[in-house]
């Protein structure tokens, strides 16, 4: 995870460096052409404020969900980061441009919260409790309430990460939680 967050930090400085000529790569929203932007869209942010927002949750929930396999971890991320970038694509308002990682943050978050119920793991349901409660807050940012901030990525992202919990959760033989 410091890897991924230090990688967005390395491309935060190039698009400074180069007049945020990488901000062009965020969604526009219902232009077809845009669609190929929905995965370099969460690595690209709007400034250094944006990508410190975005770091210290990403590293944490990042963290916490890649405990269970890199593999796993990166196909939980890659299902977030489509659903929350579809959703960006569909429903955002026209002539608007989205990027960051946040969509993906909120979507770990949604995947830590339900992944113990759906696997039955005594642990991963403590884990979702613990992150329910460092982190429950971020749900206020699921309604359009701030101008400027993506709550369509946001709930689209939330809506990734449950998805992403039943598409990849381990399939107890005996049904009991463990």
């Amino acid at each position: 995870m410091l890897g991924w967050v230090g990688l967005l930090w390395l491309i935060e400085s190039v698009d400074a460096m180069t007049g945020h000529a990488l901000d062009t790569f965020g969604i526009v929203p219902r232009e077809a052409g845009e669609l190929r932007d929905i995965v370099p869209a969460a690595f690209i942010h709007f400034g250094f404020d944006h990508v410190a927002a975005n770091s210290l949750p990403l590293l944490v929930l990042g963290f916490l969900a890649a405990l269970r396999g890199t593999r796993r971890f990166l196909s939980v991320a890659f299902v977030i980061i489509l659903c929350s970038g579809l959703g960006v694509w569909l429903v955002a308002p026209p002539h608007t441009n989205t990027a960051g990682a946040s969509g993906l943050v909120f979507g770990l978050f949604g995947y830590l919260l339900v992944r113990g119920f759906v696997d039955r793991r005594l642990i991963d349901i403590a884990v979702g409790l613990v992150v329910a409660v460092l982190y429950g807050s971020i749900l206020w940012g699921v309604l359009p309430t701030a101008q400027g901030v993506s709550w369509q990525g946001h709930l689209f992202g939330l809506a990734g990460g449950v998805a992403a919990a039943f598409l990849f959760r381990d399939r107890p033989v005996d049904g009991l939680i463990r």
